[in-house]
């Protein structure tokens, strides 16, 4: 028997759902406004569209998840592993990445001002368009990163 784990539009806002497994599912949409999603299963999870400002993602595994167009407005996603995610259009503001994976992420067209990219890994990310204002990096990777030319965020 297979679970379907959709969640769409749901209100899960201050919800205690650390280290649970929510790989696949569909969170589009949904409120996780303040959650406590640290070290969560989020692999290849539909999050587009989510609030998940001030959540707790850190040590949560975010890769191949779809957060465009995403609020991560303050989230804690230290050491999150955010490898190939999509995070075109996404508010990262003022979100705490340090030490966290984001090697061949999407973050064209993102908003990333006054983030603060400590020892984070961004080796072949797209940063195409984003929005870089009072944004720290140090000791970060960087290899292969776009920064320039065109860049189409919608799709």
């Amino acid at each position: 028997m297979v679970l379907l784990k959709t969640f769409v539009n749901v209100n899960l806002n201050g919800k205690n759902l650390s280290g649970e497994d929510l790989s696949g599912a569909n969170l589009s949409g949904a409120n996780l406004s303040g959650a406590d999603l640290s070290g969560a299963d989020l692999s290849d999870a539909d999050l587009s569209g989510a609030d998940l400002s001030g959540a707790d993602l850190s040590l949560a595994n975010l890769s191949l998840a779809n957060l465009n167009r995403a609020n991560l407005n303050h989230a804690d996603l230290i050491t999150a592993d955010l490898v190939g995610t999509d995070l075109r259009g996404a508010d990262l503001r003022q979100a705490d990445l340090k030490g966290a994976n984001l090697s061949g992420a999407d973050l064209r067209g993102a908003d990333l001002t006054g983030v603060k990219l400590i020892q984070v890994r961004l080796k072949g990310a797209d940063l195409r368009g984003a929005k870089l204002d009072r944004v720290k990096f140090r000791d970060s990777d960087l290899r292969g990163v776009r920064l320039l030319g065109e860049s189409k965020t919608h799709g």
